[in-house]
């Protein structure tokens, strides 16, 4: 094994935990739809999900590549940069789960990484054509082709299965959308648990542990799967329920469609070595399906807030790692002070999440996010599901069945007439 110094055993743990953070903030990204439907109970689906997110740690390393060997000069980069980019990436991670926004855990660590490499070593250690080629192109390429996918792939399922009988249909959607969640968190271990290996070897460079241009050694590979795999146990409930519920309402077959969409885009994007968000794949998806779907809206309140937390990632990020980067640079008690605000932070976070739980048991509850004018004019003007699919949808929701209404008081005939 590769010779540690005690920054460099920092930086692996640090990055660790960063690879646990990802694991529940992304957890919505593969199993928000399969619980939103009911098709999985809520820790079934996490339990599922850190299972295969671990499998798919050791499919590919194409993307691990593209962060330590393209998207900046690791020949100019001290292991206390690599610190300062974490940083940045952790504590973005941690006020979108506060908050219960679906923002991309990658983009949080290529901006902490952009951020503390321009503070420590200037922009020209930034390679901007693998920034501009593999980070934000995909950025804004992907949520559109998934939710396009997807919004062609529900209006497909509607078109094909409109007649089917409701019970047998949701069975069969029901199957198909455990299947399409389980190839979502393969694709999101293969995606995302490279990052964190991408950086842990990154630093092994830096650090002089292995020589430049090395693959991620066996045990980074390890270590960062099981790392996203336990997060992804542990469930980020908050973006669960935005998800599953914040965005749009979804029945089994819009899930299925959502799913498979994500999932076709991430695989193929890890191949290419593209550091796509998973969270923006997954988004667009279930966006798309939501307005694939004959009556069916999305809550462009919720997608307007989450649309905000995408632009402001990057350089949000890449400002706390900028900063976090000048005060290690002062030496070993400015890496100290990072270390310790890291973990104040951290825990003050935390503390305040405890004001609202959100767990297993209440994830699937409605949320009182307002329609919106938008979501109220297409309502409007677009009728409802009616017969077989109206009735997949009663069977899909039951908790949602058509209550007594409050109405006004019955007219006599007498005053009728």
């Amino acid at each position: 094994m590769e010779s540690f110094s005690l920054i460099l055993a920092i930086v692996v743990v640090t990055a660790l935990a960063f690879d646990f953070t990802n694991g529940f903030h992304d957890t919505a990204n593969a199993m928000a739809t399969t619980i939103s439907t009911g098709a999985l109970k809520p820790k079934i689906a996490v339990a599922m999900s850190a299972v295969l997110n671990l499998v798919g740690a050791f499919l590919s390393v194409e993307v691990a590549n593209t962060i330590s060997k393209g998207l900046v000069d690791e020949t100019g980069i001290r292991p206390e940069v690599i610190f300062a980019a974490l940083v940045g990436a952790i504590l973005w991670n941690l006020l979108t789960w506060l908050v219960g926004l679906p923002s991309s855990s990658s983009h949080a660590l290529m901006g902490g990484l952009v951020g503390a490499t321009v503070a420590s070593a200037g922009f020209g250690a930034v390679h901007g054509d693998v920034l501009v080629t593999k980070v934000l192109l995909p950025a804004v390429a992907a949520p559109i082709v998934a939710g396009l996918a997807s919004l062609l792939a529900t209006r497909f399922s509607y078109g094909i299965g409109g007649t089917a009988d409701g019970e047998a249909t949701r069975k069969g959607y029901r199957a198909g959308q455990i299947a399409s969640a389980g190839l979502v968190s393969l694709a999101h271990g293969t995606n995302d648990a490279q990052k964190t290996m991408g950086i842990i070897t990154l630093a092994l460079v830096a650090g002089g542990s292995i020589a430049p241009g090395s693959n991620p050694p066996t045990w980074v590979i390890l270590s960062a799967g099981l790392a996203i795999a336990l997060g992804t146990y542990i469930g980020g409930w908050r973006i669960i329920r935005t998800m599953g519920k914040g965005l749009t309402d979804l029945e089994p077959r819009q899930g299925f469609a959502a799913q498979t969409s994500a999932a076709t885009a991430i695989l193929a994007s890890s191949h290419l070595g593209f550091s796509l968000s998973t969270t923006h794949v997954v988004s667009g998806s279930v966006m798309g399906a939501g307005l694939g779907r004959k009556g069916g809206v999305v809550r462009w309140s919720t997608a307007t807030r989450m649309f905000v937390a995408w632009a402001l990632t990057l350089p949000a990020a890449a400002l706390v790692g900028a900063g976090a980067e000048s005060v290690t640079g002062l030496g070993d008690w400015g890496t100290a002070a990072v270390a310790v605000f890291l973990v104040a932070a951290s825990a003050a976070i935390w503390k305040l999440s405890r004001r609202e739980v959100v767990d297993h048991t209440n994830v699937v509850e409605e949320t009182d996010e307002p329609a919106g004018v938008v979501t109220t004019a297409i309502a409007a003007v677009i009728p409802p599901p009616t017969g077989a699919v109206a009735a997949e949808r009663e069977l899909a929701f039951p908790q949602q069945s058509t209550a007594p209404a409050e109405t006004a008081p019955a007219v006599p005939p007498a005053a009728a007439v």
